[in-house]
């Protein structure tokens, strides 16, 4: 896999005032040998078994928070398809309820002025989720530790998926950010 792979799909339709499907770029990394240091260091995990980096850019630059680009890509609580992924394929131990510690489930486990770390575990793997937000892009860096051969299997079939599905979440999260109003997740109890 490239360094710099398009990612494929048309992006979302936005308002004028919204970066344009010619504003935004992204690229794909996968592995710690195409993933930059930078955003290795940033992962709390004592070994890294899985990392794919993910980097839209956009000529009209971000304006948001790390935070609000987190709860703009995942909500304050997961969506029926993300329950099912995480909490019934992988099995990972989501917190019930918004929370300002944290989003979709995950806990906040640290802030950065430019980036925050989201992390959850289940008996299979642990996984943290990194947001980086720059003058003109945002990241979104995911992490796995696999502690035992099961969490392997189960995202090796997984991560294809979830690979084809992070551009799109990240294309979403972009108008949400832009215009507050539009596109929001809902906040469900």
């Amino acid at each position: 896999m490239s360094r710099q792979d398009q990612a494929d799909g048309p992006a979302d339709r936005t308002p004028s005032s919204s970066p344009s499907i010619e504003d935004l770029r992204i690229e794909k990394m996968l592995g710690t040998g195409e993933v930059e240091d930078r955003a290795l260091a940033r992962c709390g995990l004592a070994r890294i078994d899985y990392v794919d980096h993910f980097v839209l850019t956009t000529a009209t630059g971000t304006r948001a928070t790390s935070e609000s680009w987190a709860r703009a890509m995942f909500g304050d609580v997961p969506d029926r398809g993300e329950r099912l992924i995480w909490q019934g394929l992988l099995q990972l131990r989501l917190r019930p309820g918004p929370s300002p510690s944290t989003v979709a489930g995950w806990h906040i486990a640290r802030r950065e002025k430019q980036w925050i770390r989201l992390e959850t575990s289940s008996w299979a793997v642990r996984a943290e989720l990194v947001i980086h937000v720059t003058e003109h892009s945002v990241s979104l860096t995911t992490f796995l530790q696999y502690v035992r051969f099961v969490g392997r299997l189960v995202w090796t079939t997984l991560s294809p998926v979830h690979r084809r599905l992070t551009p799109g979440i990240l294309r979403k999260a972009t108008a949400t950010t832009e215009d507050p109003h539009r596109g929001r997740r809902p906040r469900r109890p």
